[in-house]
Parts: structure tokens; C-alpha cells; sequence
């Protein structure tokens, strides 16, 4: 028997490194591959086929696709034969937007150029200015939501304090809602209004 007593607990040394790939289903490997390498210009660099999953067993015949980002992490994408097709998002629009995919330029002419190049290609893309970031949306061919984004702050993801107060008041507001018996929803939404990036970024200027 294992004297648990003497086992010590190894604590990772940090966080991981970096995004290693992040993978979805598709329904069409080929219009995948062809959005992805020509459109995105993001080479296929690997692929796996098999006729069972790896990590559980079970029968499925599939062919796993991977795309290089610059950084050498990739996006990835699985066709498995005979599935059902269902949708990878609920048909809720918050749903829709806000699971998405972000991947990094450096520069405005870049953002520029994705734009024009999207659009020249037929996507339909929403550009946005947040004010620390700008960013292009747009969806592939699965309906997965893309966005190429730009950092305008350099230092905004070096706020920390302000990540934890904002955690700490959005689990405060909720739970007193809850406890006074009054709708969570609502006292989110009075907070977030109170709170609102976009006005604030109005009123500064």
C-alpha cells in the first residue's frame, strides 16, 4: 500500500508554455483546407488518420488536419466519416459571437491588409475598434468565429489587479443578488452598464 503521508504533491513549476493547437469538427476537410491554406495562408503541416480515437477507443474513422500560425502552434480539425452533423454553436447570437478564435498581427498595415484581403476573398467581416486591441470577426466554413487582432495597448494584459477586481465584483454582485432574492441577470447587467468598456472608451474621448 502507498504510505500517501510521503507522497509529495508535484506542483507544476508554472502555466504552459504556449497554445499547442485547438481543434473542432468539420464536415468538409476539403473546403476547411482549402479556407485555411489559401485564405488564411496557413500551411497544412500535418495529418492523422485512424479508425479509432487515441485516447478513449472507441471506433471512429477520421482524419485529424493541422494549420501552422506563424508561432508554430496550430489550429486543427478533425472530418470523421459517417457522424451526424450537428452545429458546433447553439443558434444563440451570444453564443455565435463571443466562442471564437483570436489570432495575433503586429501592425495596423497588417490588420489593413486582412481586411482588404478577406473581403476581396468574399468573407463578411466585422472591424472593430476595442481600444487596447482592434480586431477583424469573421466565421470559416464550420461557422467557426475567427478574429485577427492587433494590440493597440501594449501593456493591457499586464493588469492584473484590475482582472481580479473585476472577477471579485462580478462573483460578489451575482451572489448578492441570489441571496437578497433578486435576479442575478439583472444586477449584471446594472453592473456591467456601470462598468461598460465601450462607454467608458466614448467618454474619454
Amino acid at each position: 500500500m502507498t504510505d500517501n503521508s510521503q507522497t509529495q504533491l508535484r506542483v507544476p513549476l508554472g502555466p504552459p508554455q504556449r497554445h499547442h493547437h485547438l481543434a473542432y469538427v468539420t464536415y468538409d476537410a476539403g473546403k476547411t483546407a482549402d479556407f485555411y491554406t489559401r485564405i488564411m495562408r496557413m500551411p497544412l503541416i500535418a495529418a492523422v488518420m485512424d479508425d479509432k480515437i487515441p485516447s478513449t477507443g472507441e471506433e471512429c474513422t477520421y482524419l485529424h488536419l493541422f494549420f501552422s500560425l506563424g508561432d508554430g502552434s496550430a489550429l486543427a480539425f478533425f472530418e470523421a466519416a459517417g457522424i451526424p452533423e450537428l452545429p458546433l454553436f447553439s443558434d444563440h447570437p451570444v453564443h455565435k459571437a463571443l466562442n471564437h478564435v483570436a489570432l495575433q498581427v503586429d501592425t495596423g498595415a497588417e490588420i489593413e491588409n486582412w481586411h482588404n484581403w478577406l473581403i476581396q476573398n468574399g468573407v463578411s467581416v466585422i472591424r472593430t475598434d476595442h481600444g487596447i486591441i482592434e480586431s477583424l470577426y469573421f466565421s470559416d466554413p464550420n461557422g467557426v468565429r475567427l478574429e485577427i487582432t492587433r494590440n493597440v495597448d501594449e501593456n493591457w494584459t499586464n493588469k492584473i489587479q484590475n482582472g481580479e477586481a473585476a472577477l471579485k465584483r462580478w462573483c460578489e454582485t451575482k451572489a448578492e443578488a441570489v441571496r437578497k432574492g433578486e435576479d442575478p441577470v439583472k444586477a449584471l447587467q446594472e453592473l456591467a452598464a456601470s462598468a461598460s468598456h465601450a462607454r467608458n472608451m466614448a467618454a474619454a474621448h
